[in-house]
């Protein structure tokens, strides 16, 4: 894609309205320096400089989006304890609205904590006990989607199979959404095993794609339009799910774009260095799913999702990016 056709994309981005629906968490760092070996344990300790939060999960989707439009909200599960007064805390200083945020006082807010030490993670801590929203809350949800969708121009599910989205519920907020003619995409996880039915665009990555098709791991081939695996799987899930739309993407070998009517095309990545994968499939599906909303063509949406996470992965920790660094990715791409 052109520089100039990026900018003409983005520029419609601030006007688009979103709502992301999944599992919220809220991501703890730790960043510290090891110097020794604990004489307890053969371990690293760890000792602590400074702490950080980002929302997490399907939060950090909200956040990335935030980062090109004012209009973002936000549907999911929290508690009641000081990690739900955090996220709460985070999401309002970003700007997204929390109209849709359940609380339940018997529910653990989802919590990973990830100890960093010389710019690697040491280990991950995750505080959570997955549960599904109560029949009143689902009820609570549908009604809010329904008074949101007339100034809503897409719908994200962002699924963490930690238990939020139901098949039930998935299927009546697809139902409503696609009626009001809006766009709705599926960051899928392969342990819900949830059918996308109704669906515009479903994003898994590779390992999640096989998985949801039921076939076994396979290493990939050097060039993804010859990866007869992947291609089948790819196939498969266009069958089985019937999106318009089914965006796979691939890690250091970029994105392969599959939909009903063309072949599948292959989006190579544009990674420079890769530091921390955490949030990349959160960037990719938050850009994909604005661009597809702001009259993008699906390769015009994977080129720019794809530009977007290969700026997310070369930083450290749950990060975003800018409108002014993803310009800047194409301008190096057509410099």
């Amino acid at each position: 894609m052109k520089l100039e056709r990026a900018e003409e994309l983005l520029r419609e981005f601030p006007d688009k309205r979103v709502l992301v629906i999944g599992d919220l968490m809220l991501d703890e760092f730790v960043w510290g320096r090891v110097s020794r070996i604990s004489p307890e344990a053969p371990v690293p300790v760890v000792e602590v400089i400074r702490e950080s939060y980002y929302p997490g999960g399907a939060a950090n989707v909200a956040r990335n989006v935030r980062e090109f439009t004012p209009s973002v909200f936000v549907m999911g599960l929290i508690g009641e304890d000081s990690y739900a007064r955090k996220l709460r805390e985070l999401l309002n200083e970003n700007g997204i609205s929390l109209e849709g945020v359940q609380n339940d006082p018997s529910f653990q807010t989802i919590v990973k904590t990830r100890i960093i030490a010389r710019q690697q993670q040491v280990v991950r801590v995750d505080r959570e006990r997955p549960q599904p929203l109560s029949e009143e809350a689902q009820l609570r949800c549908v009604a809010k989607v329904r008074e949101l969708l007339p100034e809503l121009d897409a719908v994200i599910f962002e699924d963490y199979g930690k238990g939020l989205l139901q098949q039930n519920f998935v299927d009546k907020i697809a139902a409503l959404t696609k009626e009001a003619g809006k766009l709705i995409t599926a960051d899928p996880n392969p342990h819900s095993r949830l059918i996308w039915r109704g669906i515009t665009a479903v994003k898994p990555n590779r390992s999640e794609a096989f998985a949801a098709a039921n076939q076994p791991w396979r290493e990939p081939e050097p060039d993804p339009l010859r990866d007869g695996h992947l291609l089948f799987v790819g196939a498969e899930l266009l069958r089985t799910w019937k999106p318009e739309l089914l965006l796979v993407t691939l890690g250091e070998q970029g994105m392969i774009l599959f939909d009903q009517f063309n072949p599948p095309f292959h989006v190579p990545s544009r990674a420079r260095e890769v530091y921390d994968l955490s949030g990349a499939g959160d960037t990719a599906i938050g850009l994909f799913t604005l661009a597809l909303a702001s009259g993008a063509s699906a390769i015009e949406a994977a080129e720019i999702s794809n530009h977007a996470s290969s700026v997310v992965v070369g930083k450290l920790g749950t990060a975003t990016l800018t409108p002014d660094e993803l310009l800047e990715s194409f301008h190096q791409r057509n410099g």
